[in-house]
């Protein structure tokens, strides 16, 4: 269920405070939630994601300068567990949206691919999404026109992702008009918005107090991210300051939001009418990159990416199976997915934009972006390796694309690790500026972008995330701002970006070409060890004392890995040789003798039940039971019958230990003689003698 409500007065931002809201309700499943109060608490990482992929769907449609309260509630009232909800989420806000009052130009529709088998597979169930090479959700408006992408793959070529959103975006069209429909015969009459006028003789003024400084700014290819932005800010205050010494009532804010206008106008008419950005780069070209490995030797491996002002240092810290990520239950149970080996943990702090805040609960678009890089990276790691993964990107400084930079930098620190990835692999963002023709209708001219700023991203009209190996593309995210982008230009921005990736994965081969090999002294262990069932109890000790002992005192953590056999986790190799000495001492201590089968030993009786006796075949050894049908070849009901008593000796064979519980196996009776008994057949005849 997907509700839509808008408030009725505008509000006093400069960008549409829109907010999505996607929760799984745990009843749509038929569970109850788990924690103490047994309800739905904050938001999932799962929601959090969805919810994200809703507002790039649908906030492009908005119309400019429509600023009103707009809040979109996805409520999931009931879960097959066969397919994925959240398309289904995008196509009930866009049917939502459509037939309500609130200005928007859609409808949208949105579609998820797979691909099996060089096969197509429009929205995929679960199960087939996990044999598929491709999971990608394409939402597209009428005229084929692409508003959202965003996917993983496993190394998907070239022409097979092309062919996927060509096919996903005539697929969308299909959902598109079943919604116009819907709106036609149930939609309300959309509300009008409230325009301000704006002043021509303001535009005019803050025009010629502005518009060739700007251009200046602009041309200046020597600024950094910094002393560009100083600059603008400085010229918008002395602009405003002239203005007021004119006009005493002048409106402050007009005044800076056409500055704003005239700044973003200035900036893209740049691009388009030189070729050349505010850098002095050309579209397609890349800033300058460098990077480096094993900066500091503790760590299992580590990295720094930068490339212009963006830089990131990544970690790869590697821990035991039980340290995999848990998922919740809701989850889970959507996604099939019980727990991740491998997770990556995005840090945008204050500082990496020259900024004060307060570090605490990891944001919305730290999850995002965290999300993207992760589902970039998890193709190419082996599928069977006995470690956790956890790679850490801390973004120090940020002048566009961070996220991306986290994929490159990722993969430099999974190779500082040794870890045995497939191959490198590289993000770029990419980046476009349009002009419309004057009906406002088609895009008249437009530039493409590679490897875009801050700024770039901000002025511009999309944010194109791109990352793969040398072989092909391992995820995709596309936002775009306007009202949708043709077909023809995203083909165009897939080609720029295979160039790019293809430069930057030789600059990181330079650095770090293969898995390094040179073993750090701090990199974890981990060995099997097989235990007989016999010694299970001395081994572990009870309640697992031993190996609480073992895990602080070494810090090695022991963990059952089949029925025989147990994985010993080191932090380090020094840790591993002191927790198999502790264990070899347990399992040592009054080491049983090895008996022999089929051989005759002295079993000594030291307890007497009804169901047999419990013997010692050695001081060392631990009492076993001989019941009472191995004690005699008659059948007796207590061993009192026999004469036994405690302290007794007496004569057992040895027949090995039982498969199941390891308990000794002996025998009393296959040693008697076998005993005659005669028999009459005829009881006349006995009678008679």
């Amino acid at each position: 269920m997907v509700t839509a409500v808008c408030k009725h007065q505008s509000s006093n931002s400069s960008f549409l405070p829109l907010i999505v809201d996607y929760r799984q309700k745990a009843a749509a499943a038929g569970r109850i939630p788990t924690n103490f109060l047994r309800r739905e608490l904050g938001p999932t990482e799962n929601e959090i994601l969805t919810s994200r992929v809703i507002d790039r769907s649908i906030r492009p449609l908005f119309p400019e300068g429509f600023y009103y309260d707009t809040h979109i509630m996805c409520n999931m009232l009931a879960v097959d567990g066969i397919n994925d909800p959240d398309v289904i989420a995008i196509n009930g806000a866009s049917a939502a949206l459509s037939i309500s009052d609130i200005p928007w130009n859609g409808p949208v529709g949105a579609i998820r691919i797979g691909m099996i088998d060089n096969e197509f597979i429009i929205n995929p169930t679960r199960r087939q999404i996990q044999d598929s090479i491709l999971n990608m959700i394409v939402t597209a408006t009428k005229h084929n026109l692409i508003v959202m992408l965003e996917g993983s793959a496993n190394e998907i070529l070239e022409q097979d992702l092309k062919k996927a959103i060509k096919l996903g975006v005539k697929e969308c069209q299909n959902i598109v008009n079943a919604i116009a429909n819907l709106q036609k015969a149930h939609g309300k009459t959309k509300r009008n918005i409230e325009t301000v006028e704006q002043d021509n003789n303001l535009i005019n003024s803050v025009k010629e107090l502005s518009e060739t400084k700007l251009r200046e700014i602009f041309s200046n290819h020597a600024h950094d991210k910094i002393s560009r932005d100083n600059a603008i800010n400085d010229l918008r205050n002395s602009v405003i300051e002239a203005l007021k010494s004119d006009n005493t009532d002048l409106d402050v804010k007009s005044a800076e939001n056409i500055f704003g206008k005239i700044t973003k106008d200035l900036f893209r008419t740049l691009i388009l009418d030189t070729d050349v950005r505010c850098d002095g780069r050309s579209p397609d070209g890349l800033r300058d990159i460098s990077c480096q490995v094993d900066l500091f030797n503790p760590l299992h491996g580590s990295a720094v990416f930068q490339r212009g002002q963006t830089q990131v240092m990544c970690t790869v810290a590697l821990d035991s199976l039980e340290s995999a990520l848990k998922m919740d239950a809701m989850s889970m149970l959507i996604s099939g997915v019980k727990e991740k080996n491998f997770f990556l943990h995005y840090e945008f702090p204050p500082y990496a934009t020259n900024e004060t805040g307060h570090v605490g609960r990891i944001g919305r678009r730290e999850m995002g972006h965290g999300a993207l890089a992760e589902k970039a990276l998890r193709s190419i790691l082996p599928k069977d390796y006995p470690f956790t993964i956890r790679l850490t990107s801390e973004v120090l400084e940020s002048n566009g694309s961070s996220s991306m930079a986290t994929v490159c930098g990722g993969s430099l620190a999974l190779l500082d690790a040794g870890i045995p990835i497939s191959s490198s692999a590289a993000g770029v963002a990419i980046g476009l500026v349009t002009k419309y023709n004057e009906t406002n209708t088609d895009i008249d001219k437009y530039k493409i972008l590679t490897d875009i700023l801050g700024i770039e991203d901000y002025l511009g009209d999309m944010d194109f995330k791109i990352a793969g190996t040398k072989r092909g593309f391992t995820a995709l995210q596309a936002d775009v701002k306007i009202p949708g982008v043709p077909l023809k230009i995203i083909m165009e921005c897939l080609y720029q970006a295979i160039a790019a990736k293809r430069e930057i994965i030789k600059i990181m081969n330079d650095v770090i070409r293969t898995p390094q090999t040179k073993k750090k002294d701090k990199m974890p262990v981990i060995e099997n060890l097989e235990v007989p069932i016999h010694q299970r109890g001395k081994f572990l000790g009870i309640g697992g004392m031993n190996l609480k002992k073992i895990l602080l005192e070494t810090g090695v953590h022991i963990f059952p890995h089949d029925e025989n056999t147990y994985s010993i986790f080191a932090p380090n190799e020094n840790a591993m040789n002191e927790a198999k000495e502790m264990i070899e001492n347990i399992l040592q201590k009054d080491r049983e003798p090895t008996l022999e089968f089929g051989a005759i030993y002295t079993a000594k009786i030291v307890e007497i039940r009804e169901i047999g006796v419990m013997v010692t075949l050695h001081s060392k050894m631990v009492p076993t039971l001989l019941p009472n049908s191995q004690l005699d070849q008659r059948k007796i009901h207590h061993p009192s019958a026999l004469g036994l008593e405690i302290g007794q000796e007496i004569q057992v064979k040895y027949f090995g230990r039982d498969p199941a519980s390891g308990q000794i196996r002996i025998s009393r009776k296959v040693l008697q003689e076998p005993i005659t008994l005669s028999k009459t057949l005829h009881r006349d005849n006995a009678e008679r003698m």
